[in-house]
C-alpha cells in the first residue's frame, strides 16, 4: 500500500473555496469588479501571495477575469471560451428541454434536502436572492439571471450534500445559461415573470417552514411549469 502523509490544505486553496462559493451564490456577481488584492487579503487575514494564487486559479478556470488597467471582474458564463452548453447547443447535441429534465431531477432532490438541513445562514442566503429578484422585477420589469441562478445554487449548498454542491459547481454555466433562456424569452410576459417570483416564494417558504414534500412540489411545479411554457411557443 502506497500510503502518503496527509498534508494540510494550502491557504490560497482556502482562499479558492471561499471565492468561488462566493461567485456560485451570486455574493459576487457577473460583471462585478471584486476587491483589490491588497483588501482581500486583509479582509481574509492572509497573504496577497495566497490571494493571487487563488484568483489566477479562478480566471484559469474561467470564473474571473483580468482587465487591463481596470482590475478583475466575474466573468459571464454565456462569455467563457470554450462554454459546454453553448458548444452543446450549437452541436444541436442538447436541447433546453434536456437541460430543464435533468434540472427537474437534481433540484427537487434538492430543495427537498434544503427544508430538512438548512441553516439560518442559508436560508438568508436564499431569501437574499429571492428579494433581489423582486426587487428586479418591480424596478426593471425585468428578473436578473445572476439572482435567479444565486438562488438555486444556495439552495445547493443548503443540502450540506458534497455530491449536490459539487455536481452543481460543475453544472453552474449549464444553469445560469439555461436560466438566461428562460428569462429572456419572458421579459414581455409580465404575467409569466410574475409566475416565477410566486414559484420562486413558495419554494423559499416550505423550505424555511422545513417541509420537504412542499418542497419538492414547489421546485417541480417551477420546472415543469418552464417546461410547459416554451413546449407551447
Amino acid at each position: 500500500m502506497n500510503l502518503k502523509p496527509i498534508k494540510p490544505k494550502r491557504i490560497s486553496d482556502q482562499v479558492f473555496e471561499q471565492i468561488r462559493e462566493l461567485i456560485y451564490k451570486g455574493s459576487f456577481k457577473p460583471g462585478q469588479q471584486i476587491l483589490p488584492e491588497r483588501e482581500l487579503a486583509l479582509s481574509m487575514a492572509v497573504s496577497r501571495t495566497s490571494v493571487r494564487n487563488a484568483i489566477n486559479k479562478l480566471v484559469t478556470m474561467g470564473l474571473l477575469e483580468h482587465r487591463q488597467g481596470q482590475g478583475t471582474f466575474v466573468s459571464s458564463p454565456d462569455n467563457r471560451p470554450g462554454n459546454p452548453l453553448a458548444a452543446a447547443m450549437a452541436a444541436d447535441e442538447a436541447t433546453f428541454g434536456d437541460l430543464l429534465e435533468v434540472r427537474m431531477g437534481l433540484e427537487c432532490n434538492a430543495a427537498m434536502l434544503a427544508a430538512q438541513r438548512a441553516t439560518d445562514t442559508d436560508l438568508k442566503a436564499i431569501e437574499k436572492s429571492l428579494e433581489e429578484m423582486e426587487d428586479d422585477l418591480a424596478t426593471t420589469d425585468k428578473i436578473g439571471t445572476g439572482a435567479d441562478a444565486a438562488f438555486h445554487m444556495a439552495i445547493t449548498f443548503s443540502t450540506k450534500n458534497p455530491v449536490f454542491i459539487h455536481l452543481m459547481h460543475n453544472f453552474y454555466d449549464f444553469l445560469f445559461l439555461g436560466i438566461k433562456k428562460n428569462l429572456t424569452h419572458m421579459y414581455m410576459d409580465r404575467e409569466a415573470l410574475e409566475d416565477v417570483i410566486g414559484h420562486h416564494r413558495a419554494i423559499y417558504d416550505a423550505i424555511q417552514r422545513r417541509s420537504s414534500q412542499d418542497a419538492f412540489e414547489a421546485m417541480r411545479k417551477h420546472i415543469a411549469y418552464v417546461q410547459e411554457y416554451f413546449s407551447t411557443r
